[in-house]
């Protein structure tokens, strides 16, 4: 078992995947933690976590999997991955409950995007991981339940466990070996950092902007839509505060955001009077925020 951890661990880093041990069987890293660093070796001149440690350099690789099962953590941060977990319900949630990939590709269906094709392995757990490339320039942080209930996302400062790993519930698989793809422009704009919108209009050109801003609509739209009971009122107002950055702009009109959003509420079975209040109040609260030539 300890040659086919070793020979998983060097095709990811093969694919500049930077790779790093798990407990054998486990999903949690194998490295020390900060309070029992020996200040020795790599962590010489202080402690240095599992995302700095992680590797693409064979022989490091070799060295780490010689003589243990180790498990295969891979760092997306600094792989340049960004991977989108699509989980299974817990043993005891309801029967109703959709799973991740169900709940994602309701999401997809409501952005008029089809499931993107890219790298994905199949979890122990019976869950998904779909990969894909990180834009350039961009650093995304992880994410728990922003894209729907069941979906988190891994980016820097996460990780996620390799094809290749097994635990006591099963193994980590491929099921579709294509290379990962760019990550979906309707998937960024869900994901991308809140930022006000003079530093998001310092992007290269307004044709950019504009772009983004018609699929921050398209996603928020579909997000609201696919909110469940407990967090629609919740996803409809963060989407508006989200999309109302690109008014002062004039990416994007009021009219056209109060109807795509008031739309994407009914859709979620919020009743239309919540919907244009909460709206309403979000939007004015963003466009404050977010004036073009305000004051710094």
């Amino acid at each position: 078992m300890s040659t086919h951890l070793l020979t998983a661990a060097l095709d990811a880093a093969e694919r500049g995947w930077h790779v790093f041990p798990l407990r054998p069987a486990n999903k949690r890293p194998a490295l020390h933690g900060e309070d029992a660093c020996p200040l020795i070796g790599d962590c010489a001149g202080g402690h240095r976590k599992w995302e700095d440690r992680a590797t693409i350099d064979p022989d490091r690789i070799r060295r780490a999997w010689a003589d243990r099962p180790f498990n295969i953590g891979i760092a997306t941060g600094p792989s340049g991955l960004v991977v989108v977990d699509l989980d299974m319900p817990k043993p005891n949630s309801s029967t109703g409950t959709p799973c991740g990939v169900t709940t994602f590709g309701a999401l997809c269906e409501r952005a008029g995007q089809a499931v993107p094709t890219t790298y994905r392995t199949r979890t122990a757990s019976g869950g998904h991981h779909l990969y894909f490339t990180a834009p350039p320039g961009v650093r995304l942080a992880n994410s728990a339940g922003r894209l729907g209930k069941l979906i988190d996302t891994r980016a820097h400062g996460g990780y996620v466990v390799a094809a290749g790993s097994f635990t006591a519930t099963g193994p980590y698989t491929v099921t579709d070996p294509t290379p990962p793809a760019p990550l979906p422009e309707w998937l960024y704009a869900l994901l991308m950092p809140r930022q006000p919108v003079r530093a998001f209009m310092a992007t290269p050109t307004a044709v950019n902007a504009s772009r983004y801003a018609s699929a921050a609509l398209r996603a928020e739209t579909a997000a609201v839509a696919s909110a469940g009971e407990g967090v629609r009122n919740w996803t409809l107002t963060r989407a508006a505060r989200a999309l109302g950055r690109f008014i002062p702009s004039g990416d994007l009109s009021r009219g056209e955001v109060e109807e795509a959003l008031n739309s994407a509420g009914l859709r979620a079975g919020l009743r239309e009077r919540e919907c244009r209040a909460a709206i309403t109040s979000a939007l004015n609260w963003s466009i404050a925020h977010n004036a073009v030539g305000r004051p710094a």
